[in-house]
């Protein structure tokens, strides 16, 4: 029998938890009005030449659909727009105003900064406030109160 030497527990290769995120995008879904607008413009598009310029209207529906969204975690709310984006942290964000929903658009949110600007909270609406609240560290109220 060979000699076997026990080997001490050492701690499992777990990974440290991820402090919570919530990404809040634009759906998805809208990708399909994209594809059904280039589709239904193949006959506008080869009509005359340089009308395929048409596509490039359900291409930007399409990049603006996937790109735009806003990422909140315990330290910073960052917003990517179509063309760029703005990380602010938490201790520059005052307060956040909430403008009702209309005909033409739903309810939004927006971070009142403390310089005294506004940073609009693409697709960021009223119902996504205790999920904003729980994932801030306890820098926003929770609206559904305890």
């Amino acid at each position: 029998m060979g000699n076997v030497t026990a080997v001490p527990d050492q701690p499992a290769d777990t990974p440290e938890p991820r402090p919570p995120r919530a990404v809040f995008r634009i759906s998805p879904l809208g990708i399909f009005v994209a594809i059904a607008l280039a589709f239904f413009a193949v006959p506008f598009a080869f009509g005359a030449p340089w009308l395929w310029l048409i596509y490039l209207i359900p291409t930007g529906i399409a990049v603006w659909i996937l790109r735009v969204r806003t990422v909140v975690d315990q330290e910073s709310v960052t917003v990517r727009r179509f063309l760029g984006s703005r990380r602010v942290r938490w201790s520059e964000i005052s307060s956040l105003r909430l403008q009702p929903s209309t005909r033409s658009r739903g309810s939004r949110v927006s971070a009142v900064l403390s310089d005294g600007g506004e940073l609009p909270l693409p697709a960021v609406h009223v119902h996504d406030l205790p999920q904003l609240a729980a994932v801030s560290g306890g820098r926003l109220p929770d609206p559904a109160g305890e």
